[in-house]
């Protein structure tokens, strides 16, 4: 185990061995943990163990989001919701009903 994993919440990875959890091949599920149950100072950690255009380029590659971490993460890198899929793929599916 790396010492960037131990710094990390282990009840982030509830469903995965924590103990076997690996910086490059776990790169995706860290990141979204982080990002979605983190802090600003995980946040950051994660930011200066990967860099911040590849935590970019994963965040936005990311299927689903919940508003408010999209809305945080599109003003914190100043980045267009456009440029998330999972705003993309919001936007593409229709609703039943308009309210």
């Amino acid at each position: 185990m790396t010492p960037f994993i131990k710094h990390l919440n282990p009840l982030y990875f509830w469903d995965v061995n924590f103990l076997i959890l690996d910086k490059k091949k776990s790169k995706r599920l860290i990141i979204e943990r982080i990002i979605t149950l983190g802090n600003l100072n995980e946040i950051k950690l994660l930011i200066n163990n990967y860099g911040r255009d590849e935590v970019i380029r994963t965040i936005c590659k990311i299927n689903y989001l919940d508003p408010k971490t999209l809305n945080f993460f599109s003003l914190f890198f100043k980045i267009p919701k456009k440029k998330f899929k999972c705003y993309i793929r919001k936007q593409s599916i229709p609703l039943h009903w308009n309210y």
